[in-house]
C-alpha cells in the first residue's frame, strides 16, 4: 500500500490533485498516474526512501541501510538509517535490499537517427530525437550530451521546451554542427553534409561564432584524415577553434583517432577527448600529460568492442531477451543481435588485436585517476539509447576500471563536465534523480542493468507505460 501511494505522491502536486484514489476490497489504492515531467509540477510533500545501499556517485563509500530524503524534486538529506531524521507525516518508502544510484550522463550520443531498423537522415525529427531521450529515461539516463551531428534547430529547440517543462526525456544538451576538414566529418550518408568544412583558422574561429550565438553547450571537432578520406585539420586551425570556443565560455571536444593528434590536441588546451587513440597505446607522456591539464576523456569502448564477436556474448543474451528488449522496440532489438554474428572469425580476431589497444589504454587512465567519462556514442547504427551506455560500463569495468570508477564516471565525473551542477551525486540539494537496482553493481557492473524504477526530480519514470508503448509499435 504504501508503495501505491507513493506513486501518487511523486507524481506532484498538479498530478495528485487530479488523481484518483479508490478503496479495493478495504486497500486504499492510487490510480495510476501521469510521470511525463510536463505533466506534473514539483514532487509533493517529502519521501523518505530507507534501507537500500546508496552508492553517492563521487567515489564515496556506499552507505549500507541508507536514508534518502526527497522534498520538492530535491535530496533535502542522505545518510545511515539513525542519521537522518524523517519529518513526521512524511510517506516512506521501503527499499530494503535495493541499490540506489544516481541517474546517469552521458557526454557523448547521437540522438534521432535510428527509427526501427532504418537509420537514415529523413529518420531525425523532433519526435524520434524525443523518443530517444525518453528511451534514456527509461535505462535511467538524466542528461545527454549529442556531438556534433545536429541538422537544423530541431535540438535547440527542445532544449528551451525541456527547460519550459513542455517536453519531457532526459535532459539534452548539444554541440550544434560539428567542425572538420573538407569530407572529415561523421561518415555514415546520414550525417552527410552537417559538418562545418574548413582549412583555416579564421574559418574555424568564425564557426565557433556562429556556434556561440546558437547557444550550444560544446564545440565538436573532427580531426584525424578519417581514414584516409579527407585531409587532417591542420594544427593552426584546430588551436584556433579550441582558443575561440574557451574565448567564449565554451568548451571544445574532439574526435582522435591517432596518438600523435591527440597529443597536440592536449598541449593546445582540448577539454574532452570523444574516443581514444586507437593506432597506438598512450604512452607514459600522453597519461601524464592528460591527467596534470585535467582533459576529460570519454574511452567509447562498446562500439568497436561489438566488431570483436561473433555472435551476442552470454553477458548480454538474457537482457537482449528480457522486457526491457522492448523498450529498444523490436525491431532494434533484433538488428542489435544481428550486428554481433554478422562477422568472421578471422575479422573477429583482427578487431580484437586492435581493441585491445584501447582497452590497455583505458587501464593506464584508470590506474592514473584520469577524469574518464560515460560517453558511448550511443545513437550510432545499431546502437540504441540505454542498451549502449550500460554496455560501455561493463566495457569499461572489463577494460581495467573498478566498477566504483564507472560509476563515477557515469554520474558525477560526467555531470561536472557538462555543468550540469544539479546531476551527479546523492547529496543534499541535487536533483533526486536516481535509480533503484536490484543488486549491487560494486559486486557486477552489469547489475546497473537490473533496473526496479528510475526517479527524474523525484517522479517516477513510467517505464512500463514506455515499453508497452514500444512493443506496440512492432
Amino acid at each position: 500500500m504504501v508503495r501505491r501511494l507513493h506513486q501518487a505522491l511523486t507524481q506532484g502536486a498538479f498530478a495528485l490533485a487530479a488523481a484518483a484514489v479508490v478503496a479495493t476490497a478495504g486497500v486504499w489504492v492510487a490510480v495510476a498516474l501521469p510521470s511525463h515531467p510536463a505533466l506534473a509540477q514539483s514532487a509533493a510533500g517529502v519521501v523518505a526512501y530507507e534501507g537500500a545501499r546508496l552508492i553517492p556517485g563521487d567515489g564515496r563509500p556506499a552507505i549500507e541501510r541508507g536514508v534518502l530524503l526527497v522534498e520538492g524534486g530535491r535530496i533535502r538529506q542522505v545518510g545511515a538509517a539513525g542519521s537522518v531524521g524523517v519529518p513526521s507525516g512524511a510517506a516512506r518508502v521501503d527499499l530494503g535490499g535495493k541499490t540506489v544510484i544516481p541517474a546517469l550522463v552521458n557526454a557523448h550520443t547521437h540522438p534521432g537517427f535510428q527509427r526501427g531498423a532504418s537509420y537514415a537522415r529523413e529518420n531525425y525529427t523532433r519526435e524520434q530525437v524525443i523518443q530517444d531521450l525518453e528511451r534514456a529515461h527509461y535505462f535511467g539516463v538524466a542528461a545527454v550530451l549529442s556531438q556534433g551531428i545536429d541538422p537544423g534547430d530541431i535540438a535547440s529547440q527542445i532544449r528551451v521546451d525541456q527547460a519550459a517543462g513542455r517536453v519531457g526525456g532526459a535532459r539534452l544538451l548539444h554541440a550544434g554542427r560539428g567542425i572538420g576538414s573538407p569530407n572529415a566529418g561523421p561518415g555514415a550518408a546520414a550525417y552527410q553534409g552537417i559538418a562545418y568544412e574548413l582549412t583555416t583558422p579564421d574559418a574555424g574561429r568564425a564557426a565557433v561564432a556562429e556556434l556561440a550565438a546558437q547557444k550550444v553547450d560544446m564545440v565538436k571537432i573532427w580531426v584525424d584524415d578519417r581514414n584516409g578520406r579527407a585531409p587532417r585539420l591542420s594544427e593552426p586551425a584546430f588551436r584556433a577553434i579550441i582558443d575561440e570556443a574557451h574565448r567564449r565560455g565554451l568548451r571544445a571536444n574532439a574526435h582522435v583517432f591517432y596518438l600523435e593528434d591527440l597529443k597536440q590536441l592536449v598541449e593546445a588546451g582540448v577539454d574532452g577527448l570523444a574516443h581514444l587513440a586507437r593506432d597506438l597505446e598512450l604512452d607514459d607522456a600522453a597519461v601524464a600529460a592528460i591527467v596534470k591539464r585535467g582533459v576529460a576523456v570519454m574511452p567509447t569502448l562498446a562500439t568497436p568492442e561489438r566488431t570483436t564477436h561473433t555472435s551476442v556474448p552470454p553477458s548480454l543474451s538474457a537482457w537482449l531477451d528480457s522486457p526491457d528488449a522492448m523498450a529498444l522496440g523490436a525491431p532494434v532489438a533484433e538488428r542489435v543481435k544481428a550486428a554481433f554474428g554478422s562477422r568472421t572469425a578471422e575479422a573477429a580476431s583482427a578487431a580484437r588485436q586492435r581493441y585491445v589497444i584501447l582497452q590497455r589504454s583505458v587501464a593506464r587512465l584508470a590506474k592514473a585517476g584520469a577524469k574518464l567519462l560515460l560517453g558511448s556514442d550511443t545513437g550510432i547504427q545499431d546502437h540504441p539509447f540505454g542498451f549502449t551506455d550500460h554496455r560501455e560500463l561493463e566495457m569499461l569495468v572489463e577494460a581495467g576500471a573498478t566498477p566504483m570508477q564507472a560509476l563515477v564516471a557515469a554520474t558525477s565525473r560526467s555531470a561536472e563536465y557538462l555543468r550540469l551542477g544539479d546531476l551527479g551525486t546523492l547529496a543534499p540539494g541535487k536533483a533526486a534523480s536516481f535509480v533503484v537496482l536490484d543488486a549491487n553493481p560494486l559486486d557486477d557492473i552489469t547489475n546497473t542493468r537490473r533496473i526496479a524504477d528510475v526517479y527524474i526530480d523525484g517522479r517516477r519514470v513510467d517505464r512500463p507505460a514506455f515499453r508497452a508503448r514500444m512493443a506496440a509499435a512492432r
